[in-house]
């Protein structure tokens, strides 16, 4: 059974008022190479960062072979981290750079007094152990004879292995990398990931890795942590985290993905872009999902040979395939392949029940806690909305002075009163123009799904609601919108008493 040598327990990070990282639990296996992977600003450094000691957990703990370390110095953590920018020292030789936290360092040495008792003593190592170090590390990091070597003739790779080495001089019992090859050339960067690979194998302590890189992430883990605004989306191999994503947020961020929207119609079977497919997962009849279908798990075969056909709008050479675009109807499905089409060919599709994959939606409609207003509005997710208030007491109207009536003809003021707001995926319509909806906010993630985008914009205020759609349209990220929601597509209920003591 694998040994736990790190294990977070549910850790939240704030920085003043933001919530960071999210209730984060998992565990780091000894001697695994494990690997932090998302988007700029999900949390993944500031994770690093808190298992160095350099930023403390607001709640949670952080422990360390079983032990809490979650208020630890980073002194006293058995941890060195490697940074994006190497911090190297100009002024020092190769030599000078790595044997520079030796020089600080003080071991405790045992000795025995003239009547053979025995007492500790903390000393400096000698200048031969340290050169024995030194010498060790740069030869793990293919660096020998590199000593006396000015870290300005060096190139970033060079640089790149002495601060490695530099790290590993301290023999820690985990190495945390923070983006480490961010500063490297695309060609340069391939061959350090094989390098960090197989240096991880010699040392064979623990790694901890983190990147927005997908391609590195699948090239050197074990373990991969798929995170995204501060929420841990999927744990698994590189193999797992491909074949089997957990949402449509993986499916997207990892490799490139056909996805769709989908319904099971029966034992295995699944129809997308209106055609029904055999399919290995089993979900209940007539169950909406999301279809995942990676590019090169699309077969190219004569136009009446395949279960789908359609026209070839774009061909893009890609250096090992071709990308194959592909109108089909109303759809769009992507094709990666070592052969080429024309554009205008129509040809026929095919895909193996094994390439497709299947999943749970993670939004089915947006729900919010509101409360009703004196004007008869709706307030929820840092807005105001028009709304028909009569849908929570069936057969009511409002007279001339505003008041509900209810079918037994009783006047009600509802100021005050909280409720449940459900709105579709279908109902959210946004707006360059900030005042022409009911809140505003920025477009956090768009996931293309065949024949239209998946859309989530995040409310200004302090709350930061989500709002996730459908929609034609094609946005950018960041981009600054308000929302719409026509009043005949809010649906309210009343918030009942079991509801408020959650």
């Amino acid at each position: 059974m694998a040994e736990h040598i790190i294990e977070l327990k549910n850790v939240t990070k704030y920085y003043d008022d933001t919530l960071v990282i999210d209730n984060v639990s998992f565990y780091v296996n000894k001697g695994e190479f494990i690997t932090f992977l998302g988007p700029s600003g999900c949390g993944k450094t500031t994770t690093l960062r808190m298992i160095a000691g350099f930023d403390l957990p607001t709640s949670g703990q952080i422990l360390l072979n079983g032990k809490d370390i979650s208020v630890l110095p980073p002194n006293r953590r058995p941890v060195n981290t490697v940074f994006q920018r190497y911090a190297l020292f100009p002024h020092l030789n190769v030599f000078e750079n790595v044997a520079f936290g030796l020089k600080c360092k003080r071991v405790l040495n045992t000795y025995q007094n003239d009547e053979g008792k025995e007492y500790t003593k903390k000393e400096r190592l000698s200048k031969k152990e340290i050169r024995e170090k030194v010498e060790k590390a740069l030869d793990l990091v293919d660096l020998e004879g590199f000593e006396k070597r000015s870290i300005s003739t060096l190139s970033g790779g060079q640089q790149q292995r002495v601060a490695i080495a530099r790290a590993i001089v301290n023999e820690p019992e985990i190495l945390l990398l923070d983006e480490p090859l961010g500063a490297l050339d695309l060609k340069m960067r391939k061959e350090m990931q094989i390098e960090l690979k197989e240096m991880h194998r010699r040392l064979g302590i623990t790694f901890i890795y983190v990147t927005h890189d997908q391609e590195e992430a699948l090239t050197m883990s074990d373990t991969i942590v798929v995170m995204s605004d501060g929420v841990v989306q999927q744990i698994g191999t590189p193999i797992d985290i491909y074949n089997e994503p957990a949402n449509t947020f993986v499916a997207d961020f990892i490799g490139e993905s056909n996805i769709f929207n989908g319904t099971v119609v029966g034992e295995r079977k699944v129809k997308f872009c209106g055609k029904t497919f055999n399919c290995v997962d089993d979900f209940e009849r007539n169950e909406p999902v999301d279809v995942v279908v990676r590019p090169e798990d699309v077969l190219m075969c004569a136009p009446d040979a395949g279960i789908l056909k359609g026209k070839v709008i774009s061909v893009v050479f890609k250096g090992i395939h071709y990308e194959i675009t592909v109108q089909v109807g109303k759809y769009e499905v992507v094709v990666q392949s070592t052969e080429s089409r024309r554009e205008g060919d129509v040809i026929g599709l095919n895909i193996a029940p094994d390439g497709i994959h299947l999943m749970k939606p993670k939004y089915t409609s947006n729900v919010f806690d509101g409360v009703i207003t004196k004007h008869n509005t709706v307030e929820f997710a840092d807005g105001e909305f028009e709304c028909d208030i009569t849908q929570l007491y069936p057969g009511s109207h409002i007279d001339e002075e505003e008041y509900l009536v209810t079918a037994a003809g009783e006047k009600l003021d509802l100021t005050g009163t909280e409720v449940k707001v459900e709105i579709g995926l279908q109902d959210v319509e946004i707006s360059d123009d900030e005042n022409a909806g009911g809140t505003t906010g920025h477009i956090i993630s768009i996931i293309y799904k065949g024949d239209h985008y998946r859309l989530i914009v995040r409310t200004d205020g302090e709350d930061e609601e989500d709002f996730v759609f459908a929609t034609d349209d094609l946005w950018n990220e960041n981009d600054r919108v308000s929302v719409i929601v026509p009043k005949e597509k809010i649906k309210l209920t009343l918030k009942h008493a079991e509801d408020k003591k959650k």
